[in-house]
């Protein structure tokens, strides 16, 4: 029984990941963060995979990138500059950025 019990909670807590996921990708893509931007390979900016294995280890990782997501910012990833998104208010910005840093 107690098995049965693990099992449906394991499958549980991944559903509810995959849910939260996909919620912030359907974020990304309302905020037109895809437009630029994609899970695994670069487009115009880097891929998520990207941002997030050159800010892993980064204790204020996530407030920085919540930071570039409203402000933009260039210089980091090559030439092109990354524009504000005032479309993106703060607590919307640092869901994304943390999304942005579970990509592996």
């Amino acid at each position: 029984m107690k098995r049965v019990f693990f099992a449906i909670a394991t499958l549980a807590a991944g559903a509810m990941i995959s849910t939260s996921a996909l919620a912030d990708l359907q974020l990304a893509t309302a905020k037109n963060c895809m437009a630029c931007h994609a899970v695994a390979t670069k487009i115009v900016g880097p891929s998520f995979k990207d941002v997030a294995a050159k800010y892993t280890g980064q204790k204020d990782a996530v407030d920085k990138l919540a930071s570039k997501i409203v402000k933009g910012g260039s210089g980091v990833w090559g030439p092109v500059p990354m524009p504000a998104n005032a479309q993106v208010n703060d607590a919307e910005a640092k869901k994304l950025a943390a999304w942005v840093m579970t990509a592996k």
